[in-house]
């Protein structure tokens, strides 16, 4: 359950038979209420529902989705198996018949990166997909070391085989996490270019970053003591390298593309954990907006026409403004892209489950557990979609829902990287659905991913 800091806004839904759930200031209230309104909104869902078997069944929403410069991808966990097939059957479907160009997932630069050789199969590469994906080998390892994203890897380079450089769709990583890889890839750059202010620079952050290798959350003990601040070094390699652009780009725009995200990846990783050490800032929107920027470098990459998927959570890729989050000062990419793109350009996509097994870790960095997913809470929204009797579904939603029983939140299960089924209470997010989503997809009963690593 997500309890919004210093809200403006009263939020208000049915949580079970007989009882409402009022937030308001921050604070909450338990209180009986009647059954009506949840009679109605299960009707109306019901209504708006579309059973859905195969990647057939998903015409609808690509007939919706396929001239958007930014389909949003999301999932209601980091450990479903059923999540990634059905974004891995949307993506096939985009890129294969509208010619979507590349894919960006809430992952690593530098480990995704490795993906992104593979498919195009560059120079450096791996031999297959399995040994590409070993390159996630910082916790949580299954969010993409999987056998779901193997088989969607492999497809992507069946499909990309024959086909032009320019035109082979990319894999890529949009997070700030994992910056040692990507401090490694920009002091190899900087080093090969024979430049001395180049190698200069990247000895600098190296020697400021070194000492807090694989160990970020290190770095904001230290910034919070301090003892370390590495951001001057960090801002002068990407200062060099924008530069020297010009150059650079003419040299090898593909290496010069890599090696300016490795930079920036380090200059934002580094934000993240200093603010989020200062106290003095917010953490969370530091790293959001690296995942936006990311996603619009990629698009400006790929040319004016460029069109992309984003798989990231649902607490990335909805609306950030249909949950308490907004009232919080906390915004997404799915709320950044709208506000700058344009709501007829960007697209987002829920999924919800009611019950079943997910992949998590009881604690950050924690043992890998198949833990049960125990049965949607009555009264929330997949409680309701359970309710209309389709083990998959679809639904188109239209902001002009928002004038009804839909326009009021309802509680959405969230479940992240670290997940304890015993406080499944918690893990209930107020949402106003049209307004979060364009689309949602339902699955009653869902399994857990198929990790490489065990």
């Amino acid at each position: 359950m997500l309890t919004p800091p210093n809200s403006k806004r009263t939020w208000l839904f049915c949580l079970c038979s007989g009882v409402t759930l009022f937030v308001s200031g921050g604070l909450m209230t338990v209180f009986p209420c009647g059954t009506a309104s949840g009679e109605e909104t299960t009707a109306l869902l019901a209504e708006l529902s579309r059973p859905i078997s195969d990647a057939e069944d998903l015409a609808p929403l690509i007939a919706q989705a396929k001239d958007k410069p930014f389909v949003l991808l999301g999932e209601a966990s980091h450990g479903t198996s059923e999540f990634y097939s059905w974004r891995a059957d949307i993506s096939r479907i985009l890129v294969k018949e509208h010619g979507f160009n590349y894919i960006a997932v809430e992952g690593d630069w530098d480990a995704c990166y490795e993906l992104n050789r593979y498919v195009k199969d560059m120079p450096g590469a791996a031999d297959n997909a399995e040994d590409a994906l070993r390159a996630f080998d910082r916790w949580p390892p299954w969010m993409w070391a999987n056998r779901d994203v193997e088989t969607l890897v492999e497809w992507l380079r069946g499909y990309n085989k024959d086909r032009e450089a320019k035109d082979k769709v990319g894999f890529y990583g949009i997070d700030v996490y994992g910056f040692e890889g990507s401090l490694r890839g920009a002091v190899e750059y900087l080093e090969s270019l024979g430049d001395e202010d180049a190698a200069e620079a990247a000895r600098a952050v190296h020697e400021c970053l070194d000492p807090y290798m694989s160990h970020s959350h290190a770095y904001s003990r230290a910034v919070h003591a301090g003892i370390a601040n590495c951001a001057l070094p960090a801002e002068a390699v990407v200062t060099l390298l924008r530069e020297q652009e010009e150059t650079l780009r003419a040299k090898d725009e593909v290496a010069w593309f890599n090696a300016k995200q490795h930079a920036l990846v380090v200059k934002n990783a580094e934000r993240h954990y200093r603010v989020m050490a200062l106290r003095s800032g917010n953490s969370w929107n530091k790293r959001v907006a690296h995942f936006q920027r990311t996603v619009e470098r990629l698009a400006d990459f790929y040319g004016p026409d460029a069109k992309g998927i984003v798989w990231a959570h649902n607490t990335h890729i909805g609306d950030a403004r249909a949950t308490p989050m907004a009232d919080g000062g906390q915004h997404n990419i799915g709320q950044l892209l709208r506000v700058k793109h344009g709501d007829h350009n960007v697209y987002p996509v829920g999924f919800g489950t009611h019950r079943g097994a997910v992949l998590a870790g009881r604690s950050w960095g924690g043992a890998m557990e198949r833990m049960p997913t125990p049965l949607a809470m009555p009264g929330s929204l997949e409680d309701m979609l359970y309710q209309t009797g389709h083990d998959a579904q679809l639904l188109l939603l239209d902001r002009s829902l928002m004038d009804g029983v839909l326009g009021a939140p309802l509680p959405h299960r969230a479940i992240g990287v670290t997940y304890d089924p015993a406080a499944e209470h918690r893990n209930y997010v107020p949402t106003v659905l049209p307004q979060r989503y364009d689309a949602f997809i339902f699955i009653a009963e869902t399994t857990p991913l198929d990790p490489i690593h065990e």
